[in-house]
């Protein structure tokens, strides 16, 4: 199906349909969806969780204590917000029961650039899934159920229809007691429709905000008479009114209250009856006007804190479901988020050397997480990302011990996550030749605009110090090992070699006799052997020769036997793979012939030079940053 017709299609499954009150009823008897409110329907949307089990991931069963937790398909780019989520969707479940949730505003606080509104344009795009039945030509998309008297009709159409009586608390609006009148009572003279929640046309969706405080009333919730049907309507009349409020639009719905602790509380006061008791009043003297939606509202801590610590405000206090949405701690999620903000710009394509979202995110989680006692941040910092720093960092606390100690608040401050992306673009564009980025010039960005902020002093010097004493010596351990490997890869009948080498001389070592190179004719005894041995395990700390050295002869000779008697790849056993690469590394100068963009001595050399560049361009660097990554390796290497 082409994109046209798809689209057509998309129009006519979402159009409304009509049908008599008798139709509608009948529907209510096959499928329970259409009675149930806009908590149901919202849960219907998000659909079932997958279950995940963390003991069979050692990352996730250190963070998740080995539990097994819900992840939801419909927020699966939410990366690193499990728990808010699950906040969410626990707040819809128990309203869906009929609980106090119900009655309650669900709202959402964090720290700037958290990622509050994305939940709530998230759950906005959600409803908009299920449709709702509402009576024809209703301004505020009222129940059909409005019609019924909860005590009188309930039991029947509970019997008959399996309609609950809890789903028949809903006042009739003025606009359909006055068609009631006009139809003499008879409610089948009332339409039907099926209607899907639009954004786009503000049907059981809306968003309101705070406006001036001296000029804002409550209509922006309520809605307002219209003048210009004051000529045909008395004031008071229910035609005469423009149902245009945010709990009008939204009825059966949601609506969204954006920066909700900034309005005055005199423009809060129809929510909380909306909420408590299902209906609000208009700013006219007809009769209250069905609710039976959800309200989500959000601000920043500074707005509900002022807010909270105010004694008149306790009423409301009580009628709000508090969900914490902290900024992301885990550094692996966080590169997620990134991730996902590249690939929705033009940066897609861009080259983006590895590690450099990696101490992006690492830089921020640092700044979010509270400083620790008797260890260090960063120690924390891994930790909280589901690593083991058992043999590493024997001052290590648990996951569990970091978060006990840091209180609820931990993930509540720090740099947002727009700021890192806006870095991130700096970055990307700090060249003017190439449109890349690299963590060398992440560390410059991320200093200069530290500098240009304006933190506060103690705050500045600890963002600083973040870069210094832990971003920039972990790059340079991992750099080192990229150019490394690149290296190695250039040089991999060298490393051949010294294994075979290594083997040769360990196994005559073993047997205790003597070994007579046969290109050289010179003799090695038992005393030369174990020099020349040492010479390769010395650089890798090998504590205790003898048994290494077994080891690795027992190997080579199991491998021997299932290779025609050659000697494996020097890289097919993991430990002497990394002594060899610590030997051959274990001088800077070995590696400067290669890496440096130096003119080289031989043409030997610049074919291995050229080699080195490709292989680190198939690791994901442009030729420009291999030159620049190298020559601040080797710059930082000498100053250490």
């Amino acid at each position: 199906m082409d994109v046209i017709s798809n689209s057509a299609a998309r129009y006519v499954r979402l159009r409304e349909e009509e049908m008599s009150l008798d139709e509608f009823l009948v529907l209510c008897q096959r499928d329970p969806m259409v009675y149930e409110g806009a908590a149901h329907r919202m849960l219907a949307a998000i659909g079932e969780p997958e279950m995940t089990d963390t003991r069979n991931d050692p990352h996730l069963s250190r963070l998740f204590a080995n539990k097994v937790i819900r992840r939801y398909p419909a927020f699966a780019e939410f990366y690193g917000m499990e728990d808010a989520i699950e906040q969410v969707v626990s707040f819809f479940r128990h309203a869906a029961q009929g609980l106090e949730e119900r009655k309650q505003i669900l709202y959402l606080l964090g720290p700037v650039g958290g990622g509050k509104s994305s939940i709530a344009e998230r759950l906005k795009y959600l409803i908009q899934k299920v449709p709702f039945y509402a009576l024809k030509g209703s301004p505020v998309n009222e129940s059909p159920l409005g019609l019924f008297d909860a005590v009188e009709d309930g039991p029947v159409l509970e019997e008959q229809f399996g309609i609950p009586r809890r789903c028949l608390n809903h006042v009739l609006s003025p606009w359909a007691v006055k068609r009631l009148e006009e139809y003499g009572g008879d409610i089948r003279q009332f339409r039907v429709v099926k209607r899907y929640p639009s954004i786009s046309r503000q049907v059981g969706v809306a968003k309101t905000e705070p406006g001036d405080e001296n000029n804002q009333d409550i209509s922006s919730l309520v809605g307002k008479v219209d003048i210009r049907k004051l000529e045909n309507f008395a004031q008071d009349d229910t035609d005469a009114y423009s149902y245009s409020g945010g709990l009008c639009l939204a009825n059966q719905g949601l609506l969204e209250f954006v920066e909700m602790f900034k309005a005055p509380i005199k423009v809060l006061h129809p929510l909380l009856t909306a909420t408590q008791e299902g209906n609000y009043k208009g700013t006219e003297g007809f009769g209250a006007i069905p609710f039976d939606g959800i309200v989500l509202a959000h601000s920043n801590e500074s707005e509900w804190k002022a807010f909270r610590n105010n004694r008149n405000n306790e009423a409301f206090l009580d009628r709000v479901y508090i969900v914490k949405v902290p900024y992301c701690l885990r550094v692996s999620e966080e590169v997620r988020i990134y991730e996902k903000l590249i690939r929705e710009s033009s940066l897609a394509s861009a080259v983006c050397a590895p590690g450099t979202l990696k101490m992006m995110a690492q830089f921020a989680a640092l700044t979010r997480l509270k400083e620790p006692e008797n260890s260090s941040i960063f120690s924390k910092m891994q930790v909280y990302d589901g690593e083991s720093l058992k043999d590493t960092d024997p001052r290590a606390k648990s996951y569990q011990e970091y978060r006990d100690y840091a209180g609820v608040d931990e993930g509540m401050s720090g740099i947002s996550t727009r700021f890192a992306f806006k870095i991130l673009s700096k970055v990307f564009n700090y060249d003017s030749t190439e449109v890349a980025a690299n963590p060398v010039h992440l560390m410059y960005v991320l200093e200069q605009q530290i500098e240009r902020e304006q933190f506060p002093a103690e705050l500045e010097t600890r963002y600083t110090s973040y870069i210094k004493e832990y971003l920039s010596p972990h790059y340079a351990e991992f750099i080192g090992k990229e150019i490394q490997t690149a290296y190695l890869e250039s040089y991999s009948e060298y490393g051949q070699n010294i294994f075979d080498r290594y083997v040769t001389y360990a196994d005559y070592w073993i047997q205790d006799s003597e070994y007579r190179d046969t290109d050289t004719g010179e003799v090695f005894d038992r005393n030369a052997l174990n020099a020349e041995l040492e010479k390769v395990e010395k650089p890798a700390g090998i504590a205790n020769a003898k048994d290494f050295r077994n080891e690795i002869v027992n190997f080579v000779l199991r491998a021997r036997a299932n290779n025609q008697g050659k000697n494996p790849s020097w890289t097919s056993y993991e430990k002497l793979r990394l002594v060899i690469e610590k030997k051959m590394f274990s001088n800077t100068e070995e590696l400067l012939p290669v890496i440096s963009f130096n003119a080289k001595a031989s043409a030997e050399d610049a074919r291995k030079h050229e080699d080195f560049v490709t292989r680190m361009e198939a690791k994901g660097y442009t030729p420009k940053q291999v030159r620049l990554l190298c020559e601040w390796y080797l710059r930082v290497r000498k100053s250490s």
